[in-house]
Parts: structure tokens; sequence; C-alpha cells
């Protein structure tokens, strides 16, 4: 699957530290710091709907993730899959008298728009489930020979479903329920309910035992496996998109908050009971972003949507700050403030006057400026103290403009002069 075009980042003077960013499963900082290749996963879209600002949100969180690793001299590797069969995607597809793989493309397509626009650096590999159908179904079936997933009778369907054994893998592999969410049983059990889970399925040896493979049922789509036929469950294609992309252990595994569990959890499990090691070093999440009250989500459609944005007339640059002027992890609400506030700001960067100094002896240091960036970056990828030294400098004028508009477009996202 192809992605869409990379920007260009300007090259800069010297290098920027080695991020710390905030682990969900230690909670707390730690140096996202490669041996050699940063190795980067986040979790892509279901394509049902359009962009909105709470993914808008999660994949700047991690490009910017990526920006301050390219400015400390590593090189990058980033994955990140397209779940392009699942339920919501069909049943968007049965209620809109569309089918579903259109749905998918039209969607997906809409997504790099609004990526490029954003100055979002592509995936280097952006994989679609559909294309990984037969790795999928290969890893369940390593899964059943090892006694870590098993079968569960399913009347209305051509076979089986099968599910993974959580208390099977948490003997066999470096992995426990609950060590990257830090949640207890019954939050678990609620947010698996909420979450896509079936906790209730009759036939589970565990209420928390996750899909693995959904058994093909008249009027789904289905492939032929040697597990039978049928569809993957939702975890396990995160866990063989990472594994085989990114190999072992790999640097950080990002994502919304909302994925913390349970499908980043589970994901977790699947790939330590397929591989015997850790899925990554570092679980990163984003916060969400509320909307008239509620969080912003598909399922209640209270969607601040980039492209209706960009079709208003909006300067993608302003979403692009308007997201950055939150802390990537905090929880917060859109309003119309955001947009006034990111829209006066980017006049103010984009005067003609901005970073000349009216004093010359007044002037900052551009170099300065760019080491006060990189702090605040690499110290959990601080935007609002990023915007504010921006700001400060337009304050003061620089000594070198063209090196502080190098900076902000390197490690901001944000060009400011064609």
């Amino acid at each position: 699957m192809r992605a869409w075009i990379r920007p260009e980042i300007p090259a800069l003077p010297g290098h920027s530290n080695p991020p710390r960013i905030f682990d969900t499963a230690s909670q707390q900082l730690v140096e996202a710091a490669p041996d050699d290749v940063a190795r980067l996963y986040v979790c892509g879209i279901t394509p049902y709907d359009a962009t909105h600002l709470g993914h808008a949100n999660t994949y700047l969180t991690y490009d910017l993730l990526q920006r301050v690793w390219l400015d400390a001299g590593y090189r990058v590797h980033y994955a990140q899959n397209i779940t392009d069969i699942d339920d919501p995607l069909l049943e968007r597809a049965i209620a809109t008298g569309v089918d579903w793989r259109e749905l998918a493309d039209e969607q997906i397509e809409l997504f790099r728009q609004d990526m490029a626009c954003l100055s979002i650096l592509p995936p280097d590999d952006y994989v679609a489930v559909t294309e990984m159908i037969t790795e999928i179904a290969e890893a369940v079936c390593i899964l059943l020979d090892r006694g870590i997933a098993y079968r569960v009778p399913t009347p209305d369907a051509a076979g089986d479903d099968i599910y993974f054994d959580n208390r099977a893998a948490e003997r066999a592999a470096p992995w426990r329920l609950g060590e990257e969410s830090n949640l207890d049983s019954a939050t678990m059990l609620q947010f698996f309910a909420e979450r896509g889970g079936d906790p209730d399925r009759e036939g589970k040896r565990d209420a928390l035992d996750p899909l693995l493979w959904r058994a093909s049922r008249d009027g789904e789509p289905f492939w032929p496996s040697r597990v039978g036929e049928g569809r993957p469950g939702w975890h396990i294609e995160c866990s063989v998109i990472a594994l085989k992309h990114l190999g072992l252990d790999f640097t950080v595994q990002g994502g919304g908050s909302d994925l913390v569990f349970p499908h980043h959890e589970l994901s977790a499990g699947h790939a330590a009971a397929l591989s015997g090691h850790p899925l990554a070093r570092v679980y990163s999440h984003a916060g969400m972003i509320a909307y008239q009250g509620e969080k912003m989500s598909k399922s209640l459609g209270n969607l601040v949507k980039v492209s209706e944005l960009r079709a208003a007339g909006v300067d993608p640059r302003v979403i692009r700050l308007a997201l950055l002027g939150h802390h990537y992890r905090s929880d917060w609400e859109w309003t119309d403030a955001d947009l006034a506030a990111a829209t006066a700001r980017l006049a103010a960067w984009q005067d003609p006057a901005a970073l000349t100094p009216a004093d010359a002896s007044h002037a900052l240091s551009a170099a300065g400026v760019l080491a006060e960036l990189r702090d605040a970056l690499a110290d959990d990828l601080d935007a609002p103290t990023a915007l504010a030294v921006v700001d400060n400098a337009l304050s003061h004028g620089v000594d070198d403009p063209a090196l502080a508009v190098a900076a902000v477009d390197a490690l901001l996202g944000v060009r400011l002069r064609n």
C-alpha cells in the first residue's frame, strides 16, 4: 500500500539530544534512544470515515517524535497498519450501500491527502491488513500449535472462531496481562466490553481472551487459510505487521490513549507469544480530544474533520499549530478559540518583518532559539513550550532569521516561507 509524499526537512547545524517520552507501562519518562535505527509502529485507521482531529493529533505526535530522532542523527523506520477489514467498516458499508472495499479505498485516499496537507511524515511501511491475511493466519496456526490459542465452536459459521489464551500466554511468554496498561481486572473488563471485545462469549476460557480469527459467516468477506475460512481479529493484525516490518523489541509503539487497553496490551501479548520477546521498549500514547462535551469519536459523530476544515479554507498549518498548542499527552476540548489562536499565531509568524530585529543590539541568537526548541521537544515532545520559544523570538527578532525559519520547519513541521 502506498503512503503519501514525504515533506522535505531542512538540514540544521548540530544535533538534538535523544528524546525522553512518557512510557505508559512504567508510568515514567524514559529515554527513547535506539541503538542505531529508531523503529516506530503507530496503529493506523479503520477507513470507514474521514480523518478527524483526534486522528490528526495522534499522527502529529509521532511525526514530532520522528523529527526529534532525525535531528538527533538517527535513522527512522516507521510502520503503520490500515485496518481495512473489520466490523465497523463492514457495518458502515452496509448502512451506506457501498461496497466495503470501495469505502475503504475512498477513505484511505482522503486520509493520505489530510496527512500530506498537515506535513506528517509518512510511514516507510504502510500496510493494509488485507495484504497480510496469509501471514496472520500462519501466526494463528503457530499459537494453536503452542497451546496459546484455542477453538470455540461457532454454529452460525463455516468453522470455529479462534481465541488467544491469555493465561497460557502468561506462562509461556515474557508478558503479563495488565503490565502495559496498569489497569485492574474490573477496568480491563469494562474497557474490553466497550472497545470491541466479547467478554460474554460462550465457550471462552476467560472473559478477557481476545478473538484471533473469525470464522466466515454468511454475507461477510473471508479468506481461505490453514485455520479455515475467515478473517483476522483486531489485535493480531498489528502484532504480525509490526514483527514482520520492525522486528523484535522495537523502539516505540504509539497510538491514542484509547488503545492502551485492550488493543495495545493484547497486541503486545500476541507478539510476545509468537516471538518470545517484548513487542516494544516504550509504549507511548497521545491524549484524547473532546468536542461538544464528549470525546471526539466516530461512534458519537461529534467529529471535527481535517478535510472539512481544509474545504472551508483553513490553512493546514493552522490546524497543525492548533494541535501543537496542547501537550500531546493531555486530554482537551476543541473550541473555535483554538482555531482563532492558531490563525493569529501563523499570521504573526508569517509577517514579513517577523524574526527581523528592530534593534540588532537586542536580537536573540538564532542558534540559541534552535537549542531551546530542541530542549523543549526532547523533553517529552513539549510542543507548547516550543511554540512559546518561537513567539518570544518574534518579539525580539533573531540574528539569523533563515536559521530560525529552517528550525521551525524541520522541528515543528510549519513552513513559514516558500
